[in-house]
């Protein structure tokens, strides 16, 4: 079903289904919410009922204690009635909160399983819209939604259950302006779907543009953009604006008309009530009772216009989550798991590897039948031109993403038969962009994993050398990096890269341009620390600046996708090739600077 046809539905079954079903863990809780409101909803008529008895039998016959005994039930029922209600609004709550937090849960295993390949293509703002605001309107459809729009249902039924049983000719005439109010419903219903759909539309798109501008900040203060910004800013705020705008329009019209009708009821109520109390044909109590069935009639037709509101917004975003939990984004696990020994040899064979198609729908391939051998514990690097697919071989290499064409093996083993999570677990990477979490240093080495100790921490700190400034920050370990780790420098977070890659003690050791954001003294610590944590592993060194790999056991030079040489830094630069072209323009420049 398209999303188009599902947004002119009225009521979308399937999705209503969807969402109850997350109830199951709190069943029982949210069974007794139900009990409770069909109690309070079958109570409705009882109060109407007193105040009839109250007027038509102890007012008109002067029996003060009569109606003494009238009064101390009406509280008697609205005590108990504020009682239950108490009750009904805190388990509702507690099963939408307790649904939400299992659902926020589920969602966010489910995306930190998805391939990276997703995420180059889905904004982050809209990430964080089904993880908050989406999740939020479910919840709602459980506090203050489905259950309460049944109760407000059966009330209505209650109410003209009672009328007709009193009087059936007077209910008649009271119910005439109902088949106009359906058929206001009912509009009401068509327009506002829409208009709930196009509100969480541009409530994404202003978390997208949010999040991405305030992450980059600096890029929009170091060009002068923050006028422009502003300005495009303004134009999705507007259209968000409108939109909310629109969905009001459509209760500023239904509640008139409810009223309106509510009026006309009561209007015809009085005409045709008194005339008959005249002459003798009903009481004034029954009149009465009739008034206040009247309101109690339509004031469950105003709530369900709320309620009815509540579950459209919760029906939207039920379907947009449930569609990402839908979605499986995975990376393919093997059907036959293989384990290989782990002795570090990794073949590629003929491998071609595109990140995306061109606009003709061909791949735009990134690497061109790529072949190599890199043998257990060989330090081998990789040099090239920004672009030549450097990066691109380690993204295979840890799964990030799935080739095209040809095969990769470890230790002769296919890497697509070794589970993902094994296969990482024995990975270490270090990336060009160190990212930090918000919190302190002990938790960004740790990963939230308890087992690694402060003193393996503090070791591999000092492995690395990056003891020199984490020993002089104001609480050491338990120093707050913050959001990205913007309290340490680049140059900071590069060596804590290296730390976690220390504690992980992997069996194959990838570093991607990791030494392209430190200064000269600091790369001398990193090249020391790089020496001790290749020792016995498999290597594989992404470098930009061929000094850092000038001691790698081979070399291999990437141009456009392709291998076109490799060998030592010695053999390369006597072949005087493109290895030779590079060093010499680095080499320069170095002299230069």
């Amino acid at each position: 079903m398209t999303q188009s046809s599902k947004a002119g539905k009225i009521f979308d079954v399937e999705t209503v289904r969807l969402i109850l079903s997350q109830v199951g863990p709190y069943r029982r809780r949210f069974t007794m919410t139900g009990i409770l409101v069909l109690f309070l909803s079958a109570l409705v008529w009882v109060r109407p009922a007193l105040i009839r008895q109250a007027v038509d039998v102890h007012i008109a016959q002067g029996d003060m204690q009569g109606l003494l005994h009238i009064f101390l039930a009406v509280v008697g029922v609205l005590l108990v009635e504020a009682i239950v209600q108490y009750r009904v609004t805190y388990l509702a709550n507690w099963v939408a909160q307790s649904v939400s937090l299992d659902l926020r849960a589920k969602l966010y295993r489910h995306l930190s399983r998805f391939r990276l390949q997703y995420f180059d293509r889905t904004p982050v703002g809209t990430l964080v819209t089904r993880h908050v605001s989406d999740i939020d309107g479910i919840a709602n459809v459980f506090s203050n939604g489905i259950l309460n729009a049944i109760g407000d249902l059966l009330s209505l039924f209650v109410v003209v259950a009672a009328m007709l049983w009193i009087h059936w000719e007077l209910t008649l005439v009271v119910l005439l302006p109902i088949p106009m109010l359906l058929w206001a419903t009912r509009v009401f219903q068509r327009h506002i779907k829409g208009a709930f759909v196009d509100v969480r539309n541009q409530v994404a798109r202003i978390n997208e543009f949010v999040q991405e501008h305030v992450t980059g900040m600096a890029i929009v203060q170091a060009f002068n953009r923050e006028g422009a910004e502003a300005r495009a800013f303004d134009v999705i705020n507007g259209a968000h604006r409108d939109a909310n705008i629109r969905s009001i329009w459509a209760f500023s019209v239904f509640f008139p008309v409810v009223e309106m009708l509510s009026a006309t009821s009561v209007g015809l109520l009085l005409w045709l009530g008194i005339g008959r109390v005249v002459e003798g044909g009903l009481t004034l109590g029954i009149v009465l009772q009739f008034i206040l069935y009247v309101f109690m009639l339509y004031r469950p037709i105003r709530q369900l216009a709320d309620r009815f509101n509540v579950l459209q917004m919760g029906i939207v975003n039920a379907d947009r989550v449930f569609k990402l939990l839908g979605r499986d984004e995975r990376m393919p696990e093997p059907s036959h798991p293989i384990s290989p020994s782990w002795s570090g040899e990794i073949v590629f064979d003929q491998v071609w590897f595109a990140y995306a198609n061109k606009g003709d729908g061909t791949p735009d391939w990134v690497l061109r039948d790529v072949s190599f051998v890199i043998r257990p514990g060989e330090r081998v690097a990789f040099v090239g031109a920004t672009g030549a697919g450097k990066s691109s071989i380690v993204n295979l290499i840890s799964r990030f993403y799935e080739f095209q064409q040809g095969s990769i093996t470890l230790d002769g083993v296919d890497i697509r038969s070794i589970p993902v999570d094994q296969l990482r677990e024995r990975i270490g990477v270090v990336l060009q962009d160190v990212f930090l979490f918000s919190g302190s240093l002990r938790e960004n080495l740790r990963l939230h994993d308890a087992s690694i100790s402060d003193e393996h921490m503090w070791q591999a700190i000092r492995a690395v050398g990056a003891e020199r400034f984490v020993e002089r920050l104001p609480d050491a370990l338990d120093h707050d990096v913050r959001e990205r780790g913007i309290t340490l420098s680049v140059g900071q977070r590069q060596l804590i890269a290296f730390v976690r890659a220390y504690l992980s003690n992997p069996q194959i050791l990838i570093l991607d341009e990791a030494t392209s954001s430190i200064d000269s003294e600091s790369e001398q610590w990193i090249q020391r620390a790089t020496q001790a944590l290749t020792e016995g592993r498999t290597s594989v060194l992404v470098a930009h600046r061929l000094n850092t790999v000038r001691d790698a056991d081979r070399i291999v030079v990437l141009d456009k996708g392709q291998i076109v040489e490799q060998g030592s830094h010695d053999e390369l630069v006597l072949t005087r090739g493109a290895y030779h072209k590079l060093f010499k323009m680095q080499f320069q420049q170095s002299i230069g600077t």
